[in-house]
């Protein structure tokens, strides 16, 4: 029986972590899984916005420490390169070039948590967690967790969080910038965030997540060339055409006549190349 499911309602999909009776861990067939899934979502032109969650009480409780490694006695050269193929497994997530939102309504554990910082946004749930408890076990972290902690943190929390193996509650999660908010219902709330995006034109969402991860590891310079370029092409697409025409037929005095004040909010489109935005 699969252990990740794809459904989809609109142009919203679900992936789902389905092994519930283990706290959805990772084992090898799971990760095939979820790695032919994100594929599928990929190669899904009709998709805009993708949901992640996990079925039962837990998100994820991170890899299935009983068969992920198999024979540590191999050599650590070989050890790694299939550690880069299940890093590989869930870090396609942020190649999506679409909005992808972490559901995490329990425990987010060491590979598990990595998988919800790889998406765009996390909404939890009051019981929410992040485990970032690597230490613990006297196993280094991976999967791209120093770098997502450090990114959201800042290096001096980062190494807190990591040699201190913390236990990060939704709240906390939220107010050191890992989670987006907390949320009464998260699934609920994640379906309404995915809407508003999943309505937006598809060039304008992907240039704009592209633009903001280029902004995280490059200088001014770099991310204004992206930007007047992405901005200069949104002038010749219909949706801002349509705005600045509706604006010059607008009675006088009837708002301010800014992106701002337009139905659905701004309407800047870009078509900037979304490719490899991490």
């Amino acid at each position: 029986m699969p252990e990740v499911r794809l459904e989809a309602s609109g142009t919203i999909r679900e992936l789902i972590l389905d092994a519930p009776h283990r706290r959805n861990a990772l084992n090898r067939s799971m990760l095939a899984q979820l790695r032919s899934a994100i594929g599928d979502v990929a190669a899904d032109t009709s998709a805009r916005a993708l949901i992640i969650r996990g079925e039962g009480k837990s998100f994820c409780a991170g890899a299935d420490l009983t068969s992920l490694f198999g024979d540590t006695t191999r050599p650590v050269s070989v050890l790694r390169g299939e550690l880069s193929e299940v890093y590989a497994s869930f870090l396609a997530i942020g190649d999506l070039d679409i909005p992808t939102i972490s559901v995490v309504q329990g425990a987010a554990v060491g590979a598990g948590a990595n998988i919800a910082f790889a998406s765009d946004f996390i909404v939890c749930g009051a019981r929410g967690k992040f485990g970032i408890t690597f230490a613990d076990i006297g196993l280094h972290p991976g999967g791209g967790a120093t770098w997502f902690l450090t990114r959201a943190l800042g290096p001096q929390r980062a190494k807190a969080a990591i040699l201190g193996g913390e236990v990060i509650d939704a709240e906390s999660a939220v107010r050191l910038g890992l989670a987006l908010e907390v949320a009464e219902d998260p699934l609920a709330r994640a379906h309404e965030l995915a809407e508003v995006y999943a309505a937006r034109p598809p060039e304008l969402v992907a240039s704009m997540l592209h633009c903001v991860e280029v902004a995280t590891h490059s200088d001014l310079d770099t991310v204004l060339a992206l930007e007047s370029w992405a901005q200069a092409s949104s002038v010749t697409k219909p949706e801002f055409q349509e705005f600045q025409e509706s604006f010059k037929t607008r009675p006088k005095g009837s708002g301010r006549g800014d992106a701002a004040s337009a139905p659905g909010g701004p309407a800047y489109v870009a078509d900037a190349s979304p490719h490899d935005r991490r």
